[in-house]
């Protein structure tokens, strides 16, 4: 674990922080690659990742707050700009609605611009989540599994004390609080996942479907991606049942990509109704 690059004039340089930019980065390269195969201008592609960023942060953060309600009253200023407290469905929501603004500013086809994030997205988020695991964050429940790995400078370490007091994770009693733990690298589950989602769709990119069809099948395979690996998840915010507010949200995704994908592939391109096979 990398957590701190360096230090330069009393400011911190964390890989977080460094992922989190190159996340950002590939996600403007790919949907520069896709704005110019439509035939619109390439560079406006970067005035949608400037809205991702500007709005993607915010929901973030704000998510977090909500999430962190007693926190944020008490100490309000320290919880909305801390470094920590980036939560993804909070970011997912912000930054669409950043892209949405940006892109009616350059007069782009909002289904269009749905198509280029169902790309940048997903590669956009495994890079993050490279981030994550270098500092130590968003990992899982205790495992004794071979894929465990321990994070003795995580944020928190993976001590059984911490996963009792900020996940309400289950460990035995006869675990010593100071006593480090294996926990699933969560992280490295969604990059793999993540990439493999960025693959798939790249070689759907041109299908024959109405713009935003991409869009569709993304956020059904995302909200798959994220409800497996929450299973797995070190979280705290369980509040139905065994199951995390995120992947109540990744349900809602599921059946909303789903039905909308189907929708969309009932017409071509063009907008002629599909020829029933006889």
């Amino acid at each position: 674990m990398h957590p701190i690059l360096f230090e330069f004039k009393g400011i911190t340089f964390t890989s977080f922080g460094l992922m989190m930019g190159l996340a950002f980065l590939t996600a403007g390269w790919v949907a520069s690659l896709e704005c110019q195969r439509m035939g619109h201008k390439k560079d406006a592609a970067w005035s949608l990742i400037m809205g991702a960023i500007i709005g993607g942060i915010a929901g973030a953060k704000l998510y977090y707050a909500f999430l962190n309600w007693p926190l944020l009253v008490q100490y309000p200023l320290e919880t909305l700009f801390s470094r920590a407290g980036l939560v993804w469905y909070g970011g997912f929501i912000g930054g669409s609605l950043g892209v949405i603004i940006m892109a009616r500013r350059e007069k782009l086809p909002i289904p269009q611009v749905a198509d280029m994030a169902a790309l940048g997205v997903p590669v956009a988020y495994a890079v993050g989540r490279v981030g994550c695991f270098l500092v130590g964050d968003d990992y899982g429940r205790p495992t004794d599994s071979w894929v465990g790995i321990a994070f003795p400078k995580g944020s928190p370490p993976t001590t059984a004390g911490n996963l009792r007091t900020f996940f309400g994770v289950q460990v035995p009693e006869s675990v010593a609080d100071w006593e480090l733990l294996r926990v699933h690298p969560t992280q490295l589950y969604e990059i793999t996942i993540s990439l493999a989602i960025f693959a798939l769709l790249w070689r759907f990119r041109r299908h024959p479907y109405k713009a935003g069809w991409l869009f569709m099948a993304y956020l059904m395979l995302g909200g798959l991606e994220r409800a497996f690996v929450e299973i797995f998840r070190a979280k705290d915010d369980r509040f139905f049942g065994p199951f995390t507010l995120a992947q109540v949200i990744s349900v809602l995704l599921i059946i909303g990509g789903a039905y909308g994908a189907w929708a969309l592939s009932r017409e071509r391109r063009e907008g002629r109704t599909p020829t029933p096979a006889s």
